[in-house]
């Protein structure tokens, strides 16, 4: 059996990054090291004093440590982990544009007062838990050892348990339309007209080289398929064209 250095030293590295980022920040918020509202997504800050930084910083607030805090944090360590070890294994640079594109979307949406929400990380955390029902759709699913279901109708439950619970669902709801945009852009979209409307941009995986964080046969920068040679690459069971 793995000790727990081995098993967060094993964790593919944009899961590991974010599950770090999110339990730093509640540790450092419950040791009174700094205010919540200087990390909350204000937007009057950020465009009259400059304070862009609560465009990034609210995704790493998760709640106080409590067993919500402790149930998002288990859906980033395993459905995160399985998607990037699974059907973005060796796509790094997408899985992190994934990430990107879902924050920037939130972002897009808390900017209408009706959608707003100070910390957008149940969003993120519910938006992995989406996509990885839509690739593990038949998975079996035991919700604390009361009720069996497939994995595809999981973030539905979870959203059911939030209500009952009393937690805002806003949030999550806006992490499940967040996803099904991603999947539908990436997935239900190419595979209906052969075309992908979100390719990952090359500064995403230079970003990754960069960060050491490996390069996907695909990205360009250090070819290491025999598809990449032919400007194309297979993606879920379909070949797709390369732009140059």
């Amino acid at each position: 059996m793995s000790s727990p250095a081995e098993f967060y030293n094993s964790l593919p590295p944009v899961s590991k990054a974010y599950g770090t980022l999110c339990f730093l920040t509640t540790a450092a918020f419950q040791l009174n090291l700094f205010d919540l509202r200087t990390i909350a997504l204000l937007y009057q800050p950020v465009f009259t004093q400059f304070q862009v930084w609560r465009l990034f910083t609210n995704f790493f607030f998760l709640g106080k440590f409590s067993i919500n805090f402790g149930i998002r944090l288990l859906m980033i360590a395993r459905y995160g982990v399985q998607l990037e070890k699974g059907p973005f294994d060796k796509r790094t640079a997408d899985f992190l544009w994934m990430m990107l594109f879902g924050a920037f979307f939130l972002l897009v949406l808390s900017a209408i007062p009706f959608f707003w929400s100070p910390f957008l990380g149940a969003s993120m955390v519910f938006m992995l838990l989406y996509l990885w029902s839509r690739e593990f759709p038949t998975t079996q699913i035991n919700i604390y050892g009361l009720v069996t279901l497939k994995a595809f109708y999981l973030p539905w439950a979870m959203l059911m348990l939030d209500t009952i619970f009393g937690s805002p669902i806003m949030p999550s709801l806006l992490g499940i339309v967040a996803g099904h945009l991603y999947y539908f852009l990436t997935v239900l979209h190419p595979l209906a007209t052969g075309r992908n409307l979100l390719r990952t941009p090359i500064w995403v995986h230079k970003l990754v080289a960069l960060l050491g964080w490996g390069v996907q046969s695909n990205s360009g920068l250090r070819p290491n398929s025999a598809n990449t040679a032919t400007g194309s690459v297979a993606f879920r069971g379909r070949s797709y064209r390369l732009d140059r």
